[in-house]
């Protein structure tokens, strides 16, 4: 920590003195911060500070806080130095019903064996992670439309299977920015992983060694980008996914030292210049507060609405635009992929620009309700940039991602025939985010391990049954789309996904504290 080498050592007593909204002091990892100041800044409310004034705070800070958020958000004068632990008080941790009831739920578990397909890893995961964890997971922009049309608009996509084919053998590896992924597939950013598992994204950096596919490390992750790094096997291939910060320099120094560490490819986040509305996450923290703290005598008025994702992306410049491309083809010799594209003109100018590629998403329809899904707007993608330079897909000079709403090897097989061309060598691959979230909430890293193992079933029986033995004869003639742009349109209802949706809440009158 800047400066703190010529700071004394504080005492658990010195720091416990400051343990009010007048004087406020916390203790993160073994140092010491004075969040007087932020207290009515703090997107999650300055009551859970003030929960932890003169105390050590790193258990309630850890899972919702990427490791340096704290350092890069209180100026340098505000870090106070390190404190004996030995000599602080430790924080009792009490144990509420509602707690004890989770853990029991979670000794209920059924066994891994019992898990057999990834819908069923999100209804466990509905039932046994802290109910703060779910909201931030599973929620979306809005009224949820776009999360639904996001699995809903693989349904209108059926089939065309060819029979009599020798499929003895299948073979659906595959290659992604010029690295081997053994599945169509890679493991997309999410953040804040260590919400649903101590190990946090750690899980997800085990088991994409074990199953040769590609992990995408989120700029938000609860573990730190050297943790995540330092846990990979040797030669493992890992992707960064970019929240580009206002301050280029900070920016530059991330991106700079992930290519210095090893990772292959940068995928710059497009489509959040602003937060999404996700209600479920805020309402989960309107809950949390009393009504009596949320405005003090002095405080400022702060929208503190929008729970744990705010607290995490205050950071993100929404200035970015399309003249900041070159800037960071000057900083980097990785290769960069815009991520978020939501239309074929976007496409058009990322080509045009020299990226590397485009991942077709709307953030899990977690920003802009009634953004059309990743397949959709791929149908669009492949046609037009057909139509207006010539390409023909997969590309080598131009790779197409698609993410969100993908539960089966089915949803990425229909993925990639829409995505292809006929004659061209496969290069398109699939992002997969919160099932893997929810596998390791239930299980840890032996949930994703399954996950990832379903998934690898699916594809060597689904290739078999559509007449494919290798991905190339994934073509666009072995799927009818042409109901994908119809947003209303009669298929048989997915049981499984509409069970495991949690329906959204309406605002509550609170209860009474009277006595009639």
């Amino acid at each position: 920590m800047a400066g703190s080498n010529q700071k004394k050592i504080l005492t658990g007593k010195e720091v416990a003195e400051h343990n009010t909204r007048e004087s406020c002091w916390i203790i993160v990892h073994g140092h010491v911060y004075d969040v007087t100041e932020f207290l009515d800044d703090h997107p999650g409310g300055s009551r859970i500070i003030l929960k932890y004034a003169g105390k050590d705070a790193t258990q309630e800070y850890d899972p919702i806080h990427p490791p340096d958020a704290i350092t890069n958000n209180l100026p340098p004068e505000k870090h106070l130095g390190a404190v004996d632990l030995e000599t602080v008080e430790k924080v009792e941790v009490v144990v509420t019903d509602q707690e004890k009831a989770r853990q029991e739920r979670m000794a209920a578990r059924p066994s891994l064996d019992e898990v057999l397909n990834l819908h069923d890893f999100e209804a466990i995961a509905k039932q046994v992670m802290p109910e703060k964890a779910w909201a931030y997971y599973s929620s979306a922009a809005d009224d949820e439309i776009t999360i639904r049309e996001n699995h809903a608009a693989y349904h209108r996509i059926w089939f065309r299977p060819r029979i009599l084919r020798d499929v003895s053998n299948v073979d659906f590896s595959t290659t992604i920015l010029g690295h081997k992924s053994s599945m169509p597939l890679y493991i997309t950013a999410t953040a804040l992983g260590k919400l649903g598992h101590p190990d946090g994204e750690l899980n997800l950096t085990r088991a994409a060694a074990q199953h040769g596919v590609i992990q995408m490390i989120p700029t938000l992750a609860s573990c730190s980008f050297d943790e995540i790094i330092d846990a990979a096997k040797p030669d493992q291939v890992q992707f960064l996914q970019l929240y580009v910060n206002k301050d280029r320099n900070i920016t530059k120094r991330l991106v700079q030292h992930a290519e210095n560490r090893g990772v292959k490819g940068l995928f710059i986040t497009v489509d959040a210049p602003q937060l999404g509305r996700r209600e479920k996450d805020m309402r989960m923290k309107f809950e949390a507060d009393d009504p009596s703290e949320v405005k003090q005598a002095g405080s400022k008025d702060v929208d503190r609405s929008q729970g744990a994702a705010r607290a995490i992306s205050s950071f993100i410049d929404p200035g970015l635009n399309w003249g900041d491309l070159d800037w960071f083809k000057s900083i980097t010799r990785m290769p960069l992929i815009l991520k978020g594209v939501q239309c074929w003109e976007d496409a058009l100018e990322a080509y045009d620009q020299g990226m590397a590629g485009a991942v077709l998403s709307n953030h899990g329809g977690r920003q802009l309700d009634f953004a059309r899904s990743g397949i959709e707007i791929l149908v669009e993608v492949v046609e037009k940039l057909g139509e207006k330079r010539g390409l023909k897909f997969p590309n080598e000079k131009f790779q197409l991602f698609v993410d969100g709403g993908v539960r089966r090897a089915t949803d990425v097989l229909k993925a990639i025939a829409l995505g292809a061309t006929a004659g061209n060598p496969l290069l398109y691959i699939v992002g997969i985010g919160r099932p893997f979230l929810y596998a390791f909430s239930s299980y840890g890293q032996e949930g994703v391990d399954r996950a990832l193992t379903i998934l690898r079933s699916e594809f060597e029986m689904n290739m078999r049954l559509i007449g494919a033995r290798t991905l190339k004869d994934v073509v666009p003639e072995m799927v009818d789309a042409s109901n994908i742009k119809s947003h209303i349109v009669a298929v048989p209802s997915d049981h499984l996904f509409e069970t495991n949706y949690e329906s959204m809440q309406y605002a509550k009158m609170r209860e009474s504290k009277s006595k009639l």
